[in-house]
């Protein structure tokens, strides 16, 4: 698939995941947690960044981080590139630790970043791993909830304004979605590339895509230009595929990521829930990222796309 597309710019703020490689560990002992917060630490103060919101998993991790300096990139060279090589050296290895580069969605704060952190604090619990996010200490939720202080390289300000500063506001929120089945925020993400509204998606396309002349030939940039037609994006599908099974799963997935429609009109369509929708579209994702032919097929598809929007 094509490359995320990166967009910096100061005020910028993201979600960013990474993975290990080949969904390897990339934490085996607390002492590699302390190690990566500590890197954390010294991204904040070096360069200038903000972190709302963060949990460590096992093979992955999240970050809800504000770039004040619009460097996104230098940040995340010095978290991944400092963890990578205390990880290597440690265990005596050597190459990659994480898969590829990391993935980050730029997201309109106001909106999101509320939302998302709930959804950060809720993986060890999605993941089966505790019953309740205050019950997992590597993350940022304690210090939301008044379990841990707040250190000086994590801001919880933004997101407790949401609740009048109350602490047993926000554990209310969270916990509002213990043992429910909901959506994650990310599944409304354009393009791979950014998490906002229909105004905000303009304001960011305009003022920091178009008017770059060199940013116009990347994939992303196109498929935030304007939202695809339903129909054209169909039948680009059925052209080059003819599996029944697997035009209808490729046609859910880039319907999902590139039609600009919302999920209730794709359910509508496929004659699926809005949840449905999602979990069709990322399990065609996990199985085509297995299977080079299709893979190579849907990267065709979207090769077309972005040539229609020229």
């Amino acid at each position: 698939m094509g490359r995320p597309l990166r967009i910096e710019f100061e005020g910028a703020c993201y979600h960013v995941t990474s993975r290990g490689n080949e969904q390897k560990d990339i934490f085996k002992s607390k002492r590699d947690r302390e190690k990566f917060l500590g890197y954390l630490e010294s991204a904040v103060f070096r360069y200038g960044a903000i972190l709302h919101a963060w949990c460590l998993m096992t093979n992955h991790y999240h970050l809800l981080l504000e770039t004040p300096l619009g460097n996104l990139s230098q940040i995340m060279r010095h978290i991944n590139g400092a963890y990578t090589n205390y990880f290597n050296a440690k265990r005596k290895r050597a190459g990659h630790l994480f898969q590829g580069r990391y993935k980050a969605i730029l997201i309109e704060a106001d909106a999101y970043l509320v939302e998302l952190s709930r959804y950060i604090h809720l993986n060890p619990v999605r993941a089966g791993i505790v019953a309740k996010p205050e019950d997992y200490p590597w993350s940022s939720y304690g210090a939301y909830v008044d379990l841990q202080p707040v250190v000086k390289w994590h801001k919880t300000a933004f997101i407790l304004e949401h609740f009048a500063g109350r602490s047993d506001c926000y554990r209310e929120f969270v916990e509002d979605l213990l043992d429910k089945a909901y959506e994650s925020p990310l599944t409304q993400t354009i393009a791979a590339t950014v998490l906002g509204s229909e105004t905000f998606v303009r304001y960011f396309t305009e003022t920091h895509v178009v008017q770059k002349p060199a940013g116009r030939d990347i994939p992303a940039v196109r498929l935030l230009a304007k939202p695809l037609q339903l129909e054209k994006i169909l039948n680009m599908v059925r052209e080059t595929m003819t599996d029944e099974e697997t035009v209808r799963k490729a046609s859910i997935y880039l319907a999902h990521r590139h039609s600009g429609a919302r999920l209730k009109e794709l359910g509508v369509y496929f004659g699926l829930s809005e949840s449905g929708v999602s979990q069709a579209s990322r399990r065609f994702e996990v199985w085509m990222d297995k299977n080079e032919v299709v893979k190579k097929e849907v990267e065709g598809i979207i090769g077309k796309l972005c040539m229609s929007r020229m």
